[in-house]
């Protein structure tokens, strides 16, 4: 494939020069493909012949990148004869790799137990302290809050940072379908320390270890991707640096470090944005800002903003204050939020049941 037409989030101001076209009265620009030289995948189990089998939530982009380079280079933990892998469970067939290495070191639940136990998991669940100004609710409480946005029945996908801990604070009553973008459907809560070799691969986006509800599946990115553009998922949490009053959302900081990730193709499709994020940085400025200096993943896509200080829905003309956090006033919020910011009648006090 020499190129394609892709909607990408920020289409309104992407680059000069961009062949674009619209299609069904969407704006979509021509991208040509891009080929490397040397393509290195990660699988569980190879035969002879090149045949790739992966386990899990391992699959990623790997198939992809198979295909993607004039040379395939698979690292595999096991290598086996020709015949010992079912024809069926091959991933990718052996006429895309060139090169099979045996792994030096697998990955099993012990090497994750080891990890665990040097690194642990890095979520401060604390309130942000700060040296003046209001004291907001810590993650967890801001992600119950956003679960408390969620339609009975939605597929939502989580990205990275603060949404991935919103997959512990569901309420099985409420049906909610978590596919994640490495490629798996139907995962629930962050799992402690593995206790088998599969439990290694049952991870999310973040590549956190998380637990596998009843009729999980396991696919690949690209399928993953797909369903978003697609509007199969109908909800999207993401983290954020910055969020402008027209819904534009830049979530790579102005340094350039750091990845786009999956935010710019999930901002894409046709799902309701919602972004929890800290509403000030730890030096106290606004995440909340009448125009984004941070490079944008998409624009006029978010629809709502749950914060450690308040809810907040984007409006033609403003911020609306919907919800205050418990202990934190109106003035507060706006003080805090630099940009226009209107406040709902009824606004309220948040709660979290």
């Amino acid at each position: 494939m020499a190129a394609f037409y892709t909607r990408p989030a920020p289409a309104p101001r992407s680059r000069a020069g961009a062949r674009k076209r619209e299609f069904d009265g969407r704006r979509y620009v021509l991208e040509t493909a891009l080929r490397g030289d040397f393509a290195l995948v990660r699988t569980a189990r190879a035969d002879r012949c090149g045949n790739l089998v992966y386990r899990r939530g391992s699959r990623n982009f790997n198939p992809a990148m198979a295909t993607a380079a004039r040379v395939t280079i698979a690292e595999v933990e096991d290598v086996v004869e020709p015949g010992a892998i079912d024809p069926e469970a091959v991933v990718t067939p052996g006429i895309s790799v060139d090169l099979v290495v045996a792994c030096e070191h697998p990955l099993d639940a012990a090497a994750v137990r080891a990890l665990s136990r040097r690194w642990g998991r890095k979520w401060d669940l604390e309130a942000r302290q700060r040296a003046d100004g209001p004291q907001g609710i810590p993650p967890d409480l801001m992600v119950r809050r956003v679960a408390r946005l969620l339609r009975p029945g939605e597929y939502v996908n989580l990205g990275l940072g603060l949404p991935t801990l919103l997959s512990s604070a569901l309420d099985p009553a409420q049906n909610v379908t978590l596919p994640s973008e490495n490629g798996m459907l139907r995962f629930g809560p962050l799992a402690g320390e593995p206790a088998s070799d599969d439990d290694v691969h049952c991870y999310n986006a973040s590549g956190y270890l998380v637990s596998q509800h009843a009729g999980a599946s396991y696919f690949d990115s690209t399928s993953a991707f797909a369903m978003a553009r697609s509007g199969r998922v109908t909800t999207t949490v993401l983290g954020g640096f910055q969020v402008s009053r027209d819904g534009d959302l830049a979530n790579v900081p102005a340094t350039g470090l750091g990845g786009i990730g999956g935010a710019m193709d999930l901002a894409a499709g046709v799902a309701r944005i919602v972004v929890v994020m800290f509403h000030q940085t730890r030096d106290g400025v606004s995440k909340l800002v009448e125009r984004c200096t941070y490079p944008l993943n998409a624009v006029r896509c978010v629809r709502t903003v749950a914060t450690d200080l308040a809810l907040i829905d984007v409006a033609p003309e403003s911020f609306v204050l919907r919800e205050v956090a418990p202990g934190v006033s109106v003035d507060e919020v706006r003080r805090a939020t630099a940009a226009p910011l209107a406040v709902a009648p009824d606004v309220c006090e948040m709660a979290f049941g």
